[in-house]
């Protein structure tokens, strides 16, 4: 059999720059640069190299900047072999990467939903949902006191600062969707707001007990975003009758703080829902907006719950994987571009080995794609280690995947020092309301129509 007549069945032989293509599109690195459009520029650093090296920097290995900086920097010259060579000096990276506008990456992770909302249409729904989870996290920064005054500290004393990442993430497929940043003590309610105008039509987004308030609630209702979010004990709920909470699995309740009531805003109706636990004596109470029973299903809110944990998975891709525990960069400026192009480069990074995993057959489960096979797939080409580098880069993608087996034992296997251990939420607090409270409703509900 000839080369060619071979090369029809073996599927797609693409390599990391082709596929890396795909995402960033000529057309999508136009719109970036038109969105560079202050006067002070580098005449070594464009936009297209200046932001090639900062992906490359998050995926390459190496023990300091300077070391990631080289090996990006060389790769960079092999996917851009007509263009100028950009700079020769991380410091000159550095200086030009401050100067880069934030819309610039903006603009290229705007583009790179565009294309995963296309591409993964198939594999975008469940149960007529997009389930989005919500979930936020705390990145260390270095010691320096432009970042110390201008960040904060949160924890305690003479902690380093902190930049704060809110992270919306696709739970069935664990591929990063948006991100918001902020400052140490940022709100993760107030970030999951400005993520609204982001969040696709039909999705339903998931979050855990740290989403509460009436607030974001009503905020999410106005915005007609359907949610899951988990309830614990600081939220107090009120039923029309009396209910005996020992048989309870779910129901309509109202949901009206006290501080409401006073400024006599408008309670919402809302469905609550009771997920036994089989093992441990906590239940989990969730909250959602999605009053038809045939439409969210028990069995459904109880599993888009347990997806959940793909956001802390993502953040163990960030963090450990990625060996982004703690940001290298000493300026507000340089802090803020490096996450933000970091969490662009874990997103591409994911969605690769997404899109390269066969699609499940009757026979076949899904297959989830395993963020450190495809880390160490990319890292190779970069090095050169394969030889041929167009016809094997796509397949080790494909072999990229998790192993999917049953858990049987806890996900926290020992206590680690100087961590708080986990305590469950407890259920939220139901009341039947008073008939002050019924006429109030009822007056608030004949003004409003």
């Amino acid at each position: 059999m000839c080369r060619r007549t071979k090369s029809k069945h073996c599927g797609p032989r693409r390599s990391f720059i082709a596929c890396l293509r795909e995402f960033l599109t000529p057309a999508l690195w136009k719109q970036a640069q038109e969105a560079r459009h202050e006067c002070r520029r580098s005449a070594r650093w464009l936009t297209q190299p200046l932001v090639l090296v900062l992906l490359f920097m998050t995926w390459c290995g190496g023990d300091s900047q300077s070391e990631r900086f080289e090996t990006a920097k060389a790769f960079c010259v092999v996917c851009l072999p007509k263009r100028r060579r950009p700079g020769k000096t991380v410091q000159g990276f550095q200086k030009a990467l401050a100067w880069l506008p934030m819309p610039v990456l903006r603009t290229l992770a705007a583009g790179v939903r565009q294309y995963l909302a296309a591409r993964l249409q198939s594999r975008w729904f469940d149960n007529g949902f997009i389930a989005l989870g919500c979930d936020g996290s705390r990145l260390e920064c270095p010691r320096t006191e432009e970042l110390e005054s201008r960040l904060g500290i949160v924890g305690k004393k003479q902690s380093a600062p902190n930049l704060w990442v809110t992270a919306l993430v696709h739970l069935r497929l664990g591929v990063l969707w948006a991100w918001r940043l902020g400052k140490s003590n940022a709100s993760e309610r107030w970030h999951l707001q400005q993520l609204v105008s982001l969040l696709p039509a039909a999705a339903l987004l998931v979050a855990d007990a740290g989403y509460f308030g009436f607030g974001l609630a009503t905020h999410l209702v106005g915005a007609r975003v359907c949610f899951l979010i988990r309830m614990s004990s600081h939220v107090t709920l009120y039923t029309l009758g009396q209910v005996r909470l020992q048989g309870f699995r779910e129901g309509l309740v109202y949901y009206w703080p006290k501080e409401a009531q006073q400024k006599e805003q408008k309670p919402l109706l809302l469905r609550l829902i009771r997920l036994r636990a089989k093992k441990k004596k906590h239940d989990v109470w969730l909250l959602t907006n999605v009053l038809d029973e045939e439409r969210l299903p028990l069995a459904a809110a109880s599993q888009f719950y347990r997806w959940r944990w793909e956001n802390e998975g993502l953040f163990r891709t960030y963090k450990r994987t990625l060996a982004k525990m703690k940001l290298g960069s000493r300026s507000v400026r340089l802090v803020h571009r490096e996450a933000e192009g970091s969490l662009l480069a874990t997103q591409l990074l994911i969605a690769q080995g997404v899109l390269a995993m066969p699609k499940p057959t009757a026979d076949t489960a899904e297959k989830v794609c395993s963020p450190r096979k495809v880390l160490l797939a990319i890292r190779e080409e970069m090095h050169g280690l394969l030889k041929r580098r167009h016809v094997r880069f796509y397949e080790r993608l494909q072999q990229a995947y998790r192993e999917r087996r049953k858990r049987t034992s806890a996900k926290v296997k020992r206590t680690w020092a100087r961590r708080k251990n986990y305590k469950a939420p407890k259920p939220p607090k139901i009341l039947t309301l008073t008939a002050k409270q019924k006429a109030l409703i009822s007056r608030l509900e004949s003004h409003a129509a």
